[in-house]
């Protein structure tokens, strides 16, 4: 069975597909991230059914918000469409010849790609295409709209967000992704990209992670809160003044004090991140500095190989940092778990589960 697969078997239905699709599905542009900010959106609205033209309004807004500050919006050289949505934010092109454009040549592939994972379509539908009258509709079925009302939204919302601002970096950086590096910024809580002596902040540690976790904590399984607000802009990326009350923590699972004994190995790097709820971080009774127990260190492989499963730049990032195969990964972090409990011996971390497995 694949990680894909895998992914799929726990959770809520609607909540597992529609992450499969943001994390796992490949892009050759970023048509499918707004195609799914749109479909929240409308949803949220009770549009059960919209017509392209209504469908067009939100989708290009969204995708002229990221061109303001990436405009490598695509893998190819050229496309009509993107130049239109340049066109507005230039104001070059009004706002209904950019909707005349989308109807035309904005959903030419996204509406028909956009359900499918490791060649093949997920078993949950977010929308039906009604093309058989005069006018081209979306049906929006019920699982959106249970998403979009879901106390999940923020996080999906975020978690969108975070994907693409990740995948228009890997364009946008115009070098192999295989030399593009994700790092984490312990300050702004944000992954940076890295590339020769370029640096630059990309989005939000949070809402990256949390997808693979299904919004709930590593440790306990409880719900989670990710959603912190960071946003990307044209003047670079904008972080949260000061953290909302509840929001989860983002948790180094091998103590971030082995850095200064153990420099050699990258304890900052993405392998060894996940999102914990403030109990099990630094609650009472949490984890705060201790090692987890050896039944963790399993569920940080699985959640590892899931963001294997994505494409660039998570995927060559940690394939950088832990090996080329699934052996090799689980090899490393053996490894690493061998250096922490000799330098930090002593009583293992452990909590109860609080909720069902979740991922």
């Amino acid at each position: 069975m694949s990680a894909i697969d895998e992914y799929l078997l726990t959770g809520s239905p609607e909540e597992s597909n529609w992450r499969s699709v943001i994390l796992f599905g490949r892009n050759a542009a970023s048509y499918k991230f707004a195609l799914a900010q749109a479909l929240i959106d409308l949803a949220k609205q009770d549009r059960d059914s919209v017509t392209l033209d209504q469908l067009a309004d939100p989708y290009t807004r969204h995708l002229c918000e990221h061109l303001a500050h990436s405009p490598k919006q695509s893998t190819s050289r050229s496309s009509k469409f993107i130049a239109a949505c340049s066109g507005f934010n230039n104001g070059e092109v009004t706002h209904d010849a950019l909707i005349s454009t989308a109807v035309q040549l904005g959903f030419n592939n996204v509406l028909d790609a956009f359900h499918v994972v490791n060649q093949g379509d997920v078993p949950v539908k977010f929308f039906e295409k009604d093309f058989s009258r005069g006018s081209k509709r979306l049906i929006l079925t019920d699982e959106v709209f249970k998403l979009a009302n879901s106390d999940e939204a923020g996080n999906i919302v975020q978690e969108t967000e975070s994907r693409w601002n990740l995948v228009e970096t890997a364009w946008e950086q115009g070098i192999s992704s295989s030399l593009l590096r994700i790092s984490y910024d312990e300050l702004g809580q944000a992954f940076v990209a890295e590339s020769g002596t370029r640096r630059k902040d990309v989005t939000s540690a949070r809402g990256s992670l949390n997808g693979y976790q299904k919004g709930h904590c590593f440790y306990c399984y409880v719900p989670i809160d990710a959603a912190d607000g960071t946003a990307r802009t044209e003047g670079g990326l904008i972080l949260p003044e000061s953290a909302k009350p509840g929001l989860c923590d983002v948790d180094h699972f091998f103590p971030h004090a082995l850095s200064s004994q153990v420099p050699s190995v990258n304890w900052d790097g993405v392998w060894n991140l996940v999102l914990a709820c403030p109990d099990c971080n630094r609650g009472e009774g949490g984890k705060f500095a201790r090692i987890p127990a050896p039944e963790y260190l399993l569920r940080l492989n699985r959640r590892n190989e899931y963001l294997i499963g994505s494409h660039h730049p998570l995927r060559e990032t940690l394939i950088a940092q832990t090996g080329e195969t699934p052996q090799l990964r689980w090899e490393y972090l053996k490894k690493a778990d061998r250096i922490a409990t000799d330098l930090l011996p002593g009583e293992r971390w452990k909590t109860e589960e609080r909720e069902a497995p979740a991922f």
